[in-house]
């Protein structure tokens, strides 16, 4: 079964959790312990766990949907027939020693960023808007491209995730996760 998770904050996401009528779980992680424990960069990422709690395929930058191909030269198509087949017959798993490979640890920069988007979020919890401030930036400085970090402090820095900063953000790339290699979803796209 499908379980989606948004790093972003309840309010902001609720009415498109609402809005898709969706039948799985959808879960708020706004303290990012997900994209912590999985190591997880980009959006949307996508992990396949098996019925016994094994990651299967670890995290990969994949859509549901083709509203994004023309951005990301990406088609749902194909990930969906592999994501299909799997729950089918199991064929796409990869052995362990294969999720190893494809999910390296985080290195010590993506920590210290990731305790620094911590911190920004407790201190704008608590209504230190400037203290936040200076925190989203040095974790943005440290994990440049880190999307969960970087386009997930927009909204609780006032700016649309979507918007010109997005934009912005977009240009400088994002972290292409090994799988991006093995998973044959990308098409030429003009962008």
């Amino acid at each position: 079964m499908p379980i989606a998770v948004a790093l972003d904050r309840a309010e902001d996401v609720r009415p498109f959790i609402e809005r898709s009528g969706a039948t799985h779980p959808s879960l708020v992680d706004s303290d990012h312990r997900l994209a912590e424990l999985y190591h997880i960069s980009n959006v949307p990422t996508l992990i396949w766990i098996d019925e016994r709690g094994r990651i299967c395929r670890p995290h990969d930058a994949q859509f549901g949907t083709d509203t994004f191909a023309a951005f990301t030269g990406k088609q749902s198509g194909p990930y969906l027939a592999m994501l299909r087949a799997w729950v089918r017959d199991g064929s796409g798993a990869l052995s362990a020693d294969e999720v190893r490979r494809c999910a390296p640890a985080p290195t010590e920069a993506t920590q210290l960023a990731r305790a620094e988007r911590a911190l920004a979020w407790h201190l704008h919890q608590a209504g230190r808007a400037d203290a936040a401030q200076r925190h989203f930036a040095r974790a943005g400085e440290l994990a440049p491209l880190d999307w969960t970090i970087r386009r997930g402090s927009l909204p609780i820095l006032g700016e649309n995730p979507f918007g010109p900063a997005f934009f912005e953000l977009a240009k400088a790339g994002h972290t292409e996760y090994a799988m991006e290699a093995i998973t044959p979803t990308r098409v030429e796209a003009e962008r």
